[in-house]
């Protein structure tokens, strides 16, 4: 077989072994996307099983990111859906819940804290391992003049902009925090 040169030629499309091409898969993805309720990965690789997709989850994965789909939260969950769905949908705007200090007041109700300031940074601090709940508590709640939170363990610094937002947030925190012991004592 003297003279004889064998090439290899890639395929024009991926072929996925045990079903389907990959401009398959990812079709097929995109009409489960737009058509069911897709919450999770490992869903969405058990609906392209059922549909004859071999498939791991990386694969899924990797689909997902190439196709750009995004996670959105629904009045039914978190969800997948295709990007250009995301300007076309009044279905898929939720409202935002509304931000509520009840979480907030029954967590200073147990929880006991002390505040120091540092220039405008205040510092909160709680007991071992509470700074996080503390933080997200905050973050939740109808406090918007912080700039952000950071946690470490027992104490979290809230971050303003300028004076008059951090005077006006301690105002209403210490409101809240006073409220909350308020209704602890019998």
């Amino acid at each position: 077989m003297q003279g004889r040169t064998s090439t290899m030629q890639r395929p024009a499309v991926d072929i996925v072994p045990g079903g389907g091409s990959k401009p398959d898969r990812q079709r097929t993805i995109r009409e489960l996307v737009m058509t069911e309720t897709i919450g999770s990965q490992q869903e969405l690789a058990d609906r392209l099983t059922a549909r004859g997709f071999a498939v791991t989850q990386a694969t899924v994965s990797r689909d997902i990111g190439e196709l750009g789909l995004v996670k959105v939260l629904r009045s039914d969950g978190h969800v997948y859906v295709v990007p250009e769905s995301l300007a076309a949908g009044p279905s898929l705007v939720v409202e935002a819940p509304r931000p509520t200090n009840e979480r907030l007041r029954r967590i200073l109700a147990d929880i006991p804290v002390t505040m120091g300031r540092s220039g405008l940074t205040l510092l909160v601090t709680g007991s071992p391992g509470t700074a996080s709940v503390i933080a997200q508590a905050i973050d939740e709640s109808s406090l918007t003049e912080q700039e952000g939170t950071l946690a470490g363990d027992n104490t979290l610094l809230v971050l303003f902009a300028d004076e008059a937002r951090l005077v006006r947030w301690r105002e209403r925190f210490d409101e809240i925090r006073f409220s909350a012991l308020e209704a602890r004592t019998p």
